[in-house]
């Protein structure tokens, strides 16, 4: 799986994600860093990379839709601190090895994952 973060998150979280065998690159590696979300969900479109972020504008599935893409998931911290956020991705690590990710988009909050399907809540 070909995942790009977000530059909203740390680029040392991709570490965290290669080291499970994902394709991990950010938005600072590739250097499009300030591109616009559009631009952001164009490229991960046509590379095939599932977006992680913590922008919310990515949730709202009528301005991104997730069917067309590797999927896209928007991490909610209680608060925007690095231990939060690696905690997400410890919850998020599993659930990506076992559920579907494609054509979806997934909220990941502390202890849930709230997945939409073609506009259905699961």
């Amino acid at each position: 799986m070909k995942i790009k973060l977000d530059e909203n998150l740390d680029p040392r979280l991709s570490s965290l994600l290669s080291t499970e065998g994902y394709d991990a690159d950010t938005v600072l590696d590739e250097g499009i860093s300030g591109t616009s979300d559009r631009g952001i969900y164009d490229v991960c479109l046509a590379k095939n990379r599932v977006l992680i972020t913590l922008d919310l504008d990515f949730s709202n599935p009528f301005r991104f839709p997730p069917e067309k893409t590797s999927g896209i998931i928007v991490l909610r911290p209680a608060q925007p601190s690095l231990p939060l956020i690696k905690s997400l991705f410890l919850t998020l690590l599993p659930e990506l090895r076992s559920r579907r990710v494609e054509g979806r988009l997934w909220i990941v909050e502390q202890g849930r994952i709230r997945e939409y399907d073609m506009f259905t809540e699961r």
